[in-house]
């Protein structure tokens, strides 16, 4: 049917449009106001456990076999960690009351957040290497949750934020959510192959429940911007630096794969982001209006899937 397959091929740009419209409505609309409580808390429960089944689905797809680190991801961390670090350097030298400062700010955010824990959906359906970004997923957290704790108190001090407790925070805030789903798929590979078997007919279910998560927090990003107080001209630096910062990540982790012959996998892996955890490091490690930046990415990053996907459908 004409109208179906239209959904299918449209599916991520009418999410986002769907949650950025479904939350303008939901605001302006005063009768809400007595269930708005009730709504977040619904939210905050839901997107983790869209996102729980989304990476279970993609995990059932990979063998703990293929889970092996190779070159690119170790340039593609030198990448991350090199420059978040250099615009660190660079934000000391800054005057702490100088209003541009959160401009380099929210471009080091955008560089070291990790790797979208979606990715792997996209990535399959490009016809890239799930298992080699679900890898570069779980290391490119483990270097998120020890250069914050290093590099960030040294930028933004806080009272009483050791490196121990901001490690535990990211660790805490990241992992069970990674690694829970990981070890699911697995044990039902291996332990109920006959529901492993069924649950491989549905390749297209995680992509489905990726378009509903990805309603979420397209509706939670335009939230971030709506109710920022941040002068509108630092609101667009930000959607620019954000929009230099997914790029050029998506250009060089591209460039970097190719070497390697894995060049969609290394894209998504550098370029896709976890804008959630984003939004989240902004508001915990660096200053509110920084998270600005996480929101304005997750609306770039998002576009650029749906034009590979777009341009991947019209060359089949």
């Amino acid at each position: 049917m004409p109208m179906l397959n239209f959904l299918r091929n449209w599916m991520l740009p009418i999410a986002m449009v769907i949650g950025a419209v479904a939350y303008l409505v939901y605001s302006a609309i005063r009768f809400f106001d007595p269930i708005r409580p009730f709504v977040n808390d619904a939210v905050s429960v839901i997107q983790p456990l869209l996102i729980f089944m989304m990476l279970f689905l993609s995990f059932c797809r990979v063998r703990i076999s293929d889970l092996k680190p190779c070159k690119w991801q170790v340039w593609l961390l030198l990448i991350q960690a090199v420059v978040f670090t250099l615009l660190a350097v660079v934000t000391m030298i800054i005057p702490q009351n100088a209003d541009y400062r959160v401009l380099i700010e929210g471009a080091m955010l955008c560089l070291i957040c990790p790797t979208a824990t979606s990715a792997a959906v996209v990535v399959g359906k490009l016809n890239g290497s799930p298992a080699n970004v679900i890898t570069y997923t779980i290391l490119v957290n483990l270097l998120v949750s020890l250069i914050i704790p290093a590099v960030v108190p040294l930028v933004h001090p806080q009272a009483g934020v050791s490196f121990v407790t901001a490690f535990l925070l990211i660790i805490g805030k990241v992992f069970p959510l990674l690694l829970c789903p990981l070890i699911a798929a697995f044990l039902v590979r291996y332990l109920l192959p006959k529901l492993h078997e069924r649950l491989l007919k549905y390749p297209d279910l995680p992509f489905y429940l990726w378009a509903v998560a990805l309603a979420l927090a397209i509706a939670m990003t335009v939230k971030t911007i709506v109710h920022t107080h941040l002068p509108f001209v630092y609101q667009f630096g930000l959607a620019v630096i954000s929009l230099l910062c997914c790029v050029l990540q998506f250009y060089f982790g591209r460039k970097v794969g190719k070497f390697y012959n894995d060049e969609i996998t290394a894209g998504q892996a550098l370029g896709q982001k976890n804008t959630i955890l984003a939004i989240w490091l902004g508001y915990t490690f660096f200053t509110p209006i920084t998270a600005i930046a996480g929101g304005f990415y997750s609306v770039w990053h998002n576009l650029t899937n749906s034009y590979q996907l777009y341009k991947h459908r019209d060359n089949q």
